[in-house]
């Protein structure tokens, strides 16, 4: 095991500058050991009972969480399964399907859902490489900028069909998907072997305390929409719904802005203070690589997004299914795939705050970026949408996804048995959105 100790016999009476030296001493002497093999949880629950009283002494957590942007970069190119690029095949297959050959819609659906999955994640790889590039700052600009492109690129194309109920549903399902789905399944696999996994609980503080806002901000229109249509009866409520929506998209996306600044410039030394001496396994991508990989990713999902926007209706009717149900549970679990493999990954390399990041970290921008972005979009192209979610499922469901991710954030571990909980929240969710009526477009 690893121990980091703040010598002296009080730790308290310590100087600021001697703190600041002593814990970068400790942070490279973490990254000289994070080479090697991670040690196991029995190894680490020892440490903590030998040594917890020492004064100073905050736990294997805390290190760990500072660690991470380090062990993030050297795991890149690991963290991602071969078995996924094979699934590129069905990029070409798509396109066959849907330009050449007369099919049924069903299976130019299935075909270029399946090449969405892996070009997501090349997208991905590209923005992480030219991160490394660009330097903190400027990557974390990129990854707002690429981090949900597959999701935006087919909600897109779906707006521009005018099926701003699929939309909504997609918006719906990212957020589920991502705080139940994935975090649920990375628990689960992450916790095989262990007895427990611990992550630095201010760190989850902040991505809960966001993931509320989002449930306020999304909540907010659906109660104005229903005082204004369902308690006065106002004949301009649908006029004001849509100027509310407005306004709370400018909003959301000026606190998102904020948190960029928050995250890296202000408090930069909390949040990214280690990924300046990032170091890679292999070789960095050259940028020209990078931003061709992110381009020609982005050109072929939105190919595929306009396959699967033309084929939605035809194959909700030949698989018995509602449009709502499709943009709830399978466009919004397929442009997250890749996300979802990640956090397994990590989470079985024992980084439950990376993990937390990605899966959190994903909910968060789509609420308070995707979503605005795709309501002051729809104007431009002619389907204005709203904030609206009228089905009370939906609120209910985005709300579930708050309340649960605190349960379990707020003691700095997880188990198992946590995981199995928020995937059994997530199939009650799915079975509700199955049997539920769809709203009307």
């Amino acid at each position: 095991g690893l121990l980091v100790r703040i010598p002296g016999d009080d730790a308290a009476e310590m100087t600021a500058d001697r703190r600041r030296l002593v814990r970068d001493a400790a942070l490279v002497h973490v990254d000289r050991h994070l080479r090697k093999p991670a040690t196991n949880d029995r190894s680490l629950a020892r440490r903590d009972r030998l040594h917890g009283d020492r004064p100073g002494y905050r736990g294997h957590d805390i290190y760990e969480h500072r660690a991470q942007p380090l062990l993030k970069a050297r795991v890149l190119q690991g963290a991602k399964p071969m078995w996924i690029n094979l699934l590129l095949l069905f990029v070409p297959v798509s396109m066959v399907l849907g330009y050449m050959l007369d099919v049924g819609p069903t299976w130019v659906f299935l075909a270029a859902v399946l090449a969405i999955v892996p070009l997501a994640e090349w997208i991905r790889r590209g923005t992480e490489q030219m991160a490394v590039i660009s330097g903190p700052a400027i990557g974390g600009l990129l990854n707002v900028t690429f981090g949900n492109m597959a999701e935006l690129v087919i909600a897109l194309f779906v707006l521009m069909d005018g099926h701003t109920t699929v939309v909504k549903a997609q918006i719906t399902g990212a957020i589920i998907g991502n705080g139940l789905l994935g975090l649920g399944l990375a628990i689960l696999f992450g916790s095989f072997g262990r007895e427990r996994q611990r992550f630095n609980r201010e760190h989850a503080g902040l991505l809960s305390s966001l993931l509320i806002l989002s449930v306020i901000a999304l909540m907010v229109p659906a109660f104005f929409h229903y005082t204004e249509r369902g308690i006065f009866a106002s004949p301009r409520a649908n006029e004001l719904d849509e100027k509310l929506s407005l306004g709370v998209s400018v909003v959301l996306i000026l606190i998102y802005i904020a948190n960029l600044i928050h995250t890296l410039v202000t408090h930069r030394n909390v949040f990214a203070s280690e990924e300046d001496d990032l170091e890679h396994e292999g070789t960095p991508w050259p940028a020209w690589k990078a931003m061709g990989v992110l381009l020609g990713g982005t050109v072929l999902v939105a190919v595929e997004a306009e396959l699967i926007s033309g084929a939605l209706e035809g194959t909700a009717s030949r698989l018995g299914l509602s449009t709502f149900f499709l943009g709830i549970v399978v466009l919004a679990v397929v442009g997250n795939a890749a996300e979802y493999l990640s956090a397994v990954y990590f989470a079985r390399q024992d980084r439950m705050g990376l993990v937390l990041g990605i899966t959190l970290g994903s909910t968060i921008q789509i609420a308070l970026l995707v979503a605005p972005l795709l309501v002051l979009v729809s104007f431009f192209l002619g389907h204005p949408m709203n904030l609206v979610f009228e089905n009370p499922l939906e609120l209910i469901a985005i709300a579930g996804v708050a309340f649960a991710v605190n349960a379990i954030a707020h003691d700095g571990e997880t188990n198992w048995f946590e995981g199995i909980m928020l995937l059994g929240i997530y199939a009650l969710l799915v079975l509700a959105f199955f049997f539920a009526t769809p709203p009307v477009q």
